[in-house]
């Protein structure tokens, strides 16, 4: 039988608690569905959290602020991980969000068109 674990939902709802102004700003966005898609915030993948989490495209968007500049390693690893599971990956800066939110967001939204023409071609 395999192991399984509890998600850390406390974890998780600490993160969207603490979020950061960028992920505060951006998620006004997310959570209007203005991608064409739903997505969710600080969700459990794996051994991460997602930043934004689209369950149905397996889509995870990232915002890079200054942790992530301090060690960017983690950040391939996760990416690998990710990759390995089945995960798309974007990954915006905070600056990329206080600076040009709708930019962000057109290029989260064509991401969600491709992955869901993807996904039409792989159960015609």
């Amino acid at each position: 039988m395999p192991d399984w674990k509890a998600r850390d939902t406390a974890r998780a709802r600490s993160l969207r608690r603490e979020a950061t102004p960028a992920e505060r700003a951006l998620w006004v966005f997310l959570s209007r569905s203005q991608t064409g898609a739903k997505f969710s915030r600080q969700m459990p993948v794996g051994p991460w959290f997602a930043d934004f989490l689209c369950r149905e495209l397996l889509l995870v968007v990232e915002l890079d602020g200054f942790s992530h500049d301090v060690a960017p390693e983690r950040d391939a690893r996760r990416d690998a991980w990710m990759a390995t599971h089945g995960y798309t990956v974007l990954r915006f800066t905070n600056e990329d969000v206080h600076g040009n939110v709708e930019g962000v967001v057109s290029a989260i939204r064509q991401e969600v068109e491709r992955l869901r023409g993807l996904k039409g071609r792989a159960h015609p």
